[in-house]
């Protein structure tokens, strides 16, 4: 069959088709459909209605949805459904009397009854140790920026390096690149491929170096223990980048934990004091010369499954426990298992920066911290930007669908 004639999708129509319809049947509000390869799929009558195409759904310049389901005049149902010709799924709807085609290959992407986990992360999350992974996942950049300042959508290398690192980040919580040229500003030129970056006190893009006058700890020589940057935000940056121009001091190495492992061995090994953190808000406080940023968070989040989607740690970044009377004590026995956990080797990941490296780290999973180093011995001068987790996973949908139309073309 061939791709040429099957009708729009809801979203931008890049859905190739890799197994065909073979026969379909139904009822006022089911309709089941069965592929060549045996797999079978089942659709609401509403379901359908609602995700159609047509300009009476969506607007065609948006392809954002306009229908009002409660318009129609009663609960829309199936009077009539075949396949056609081109392998498209045709479906004929009352009380409308309205006819609407559906694309195959969209209809078995969005097939919801057969998926077990409808809100399954777009990578697989993989927790790891410092005993499992000794140094981040590493990728050659070398050339990247040399060519053009666009997104350069059709270039395969480009493509191919951003997909593995943004999947890296997605799965593993961190990335590293490598060989990036050590100008002041890359750093923007980088983070504009994959989305906006995101201002806040510290500015858009931040010098890391030790500097007189410091308004951060970061700003100095001394040694950071592990933590998450602003936890003191109602929502903390989802992702910092670090780029390094210089690195010629003695010390200052990188340490880097995956904070869903180490929370994930506080569950199995103190399940008191999980539950605890869990629990229990405390106050994140960073009270400066000309802000006061003050929030109230449990140091661990869990969605509704029990699944990790968040770790606020930051001693140093802490403010006075405002809790109720009785928790003040199980919440620092708690803190305390946490802190014994996080000085584990086990865990731990450590490297150096080279000049014209660049880490990109989830900042609500990884934790990070620095040796001190001894500033009189060289310079030490990282650039860093913040950006959401939101933009990553465009990007790597865009890429995805950039990836789909070309298979779609047969390309």
């Amino acid at each position: 069959m061939s791709q040429a004639n099957l009708p729009l999708t809801p979203d931008y129509d890049a859905w190739p088709v890799e197994v065909w319809p073979a026969e379909i049947s139904h009822d006022e509000r089911l309709l089941t459909l069965r592929w060549q390869d045996g797999r079978v799929s089942r659709y609401h009558s509403v379901w359908l209605r609602e995700n159609a195409a047509d300009d009476s759904t969506v607007n065609p310049a948006t392809r954002e949805r306009i229908l009002d389901l409660s318009a129609l005049g009663g609960w829309p149902s199936i009077a009539d459904a075949a396949l056609d010709e081109q392998g498209a799924l045709v479906v004929t709807f009352a009380p409308e009397n309205r006819t609407l085609r559906f694309h195959p290959g969209w209809l078995r992407a969005n097939d919801y009854s057969n998926i077990e986990a409808p809100d399954a992360p777009l990578v697989p999350v993989t927790t790891w140790t410092g005993e499992q992974m000794a140094e981040p996942i590493s990728l050659d950049a070398g050339g990247w920026l040399s060519h053009t300042d666009t997104h350069a959508e059709d270039d395969p290398q480009f493509e191919a390096l951003l997909q593995d690192a943004l999947k890296a980040v997605l799965g593993y919580g961190l990335v590293r690149l490598r060989n990036l040229p050590t100008e002041p500003g890359t750093l923007a030129r980088i983070a504009e491929r994959i989305g906006p970056m995101r201002d806040t006190n510290f500015g858009t893009l931040f010098d890391v170096k030790a500097k007189p006058d410091p308004d951060s700890n970061a700003y100095t020589s001394i040694a950071l223990p592990f933590h998450v940057d602003l936890p003191t935000r109602e929502y903390q940056p989802g992702l910092q980048f670090l780029h390094c121009l210089e690195n010629s001091v003695e010390g200052g190495q990188a340490v880097m934990a995956d904070g869903f492992a180490i929370a994930e061995a506080l569950r199995e090994e103190h399940p008191e004091a999980f539950a605890t953190l869990t629990r229990v808000k405390w106050c994140y406080a960073n009270t400066a010369k000309v802000t006061d940023y003050v929030w109230f968070d449990p140091m661990i989040k869990l969605d509704d499954q029990g699944r990790l989607i968040e770790v606020r740690i930051a001693d140093f970044l802490r403010g006075p426990l405002m809790a109720p009377f009785e928790d003040i004590e199980p919440a620092y026995d708690a803190l305390m298992q946490l802190q014994q956990m996080l000085k584990e080797p086990r865990f731990a990941q450590r490297f150096t920066y080279r000049s014209g490296d660049l880490v990109i780290f989830d900042n609500r999973r990884l934790l990070h911290a620095r040796d001190a180093f001894e500033g009189s011995t060289g310079h030490r001068w990282l650039q860093g930007c913040y950006m959401e987790r939101d933009e990553i996973r465009s990007r790597l949908r865009m890429l995805w669908r950039a990836e789909r139309r070309r298979r779609g073309r047969g390309a």
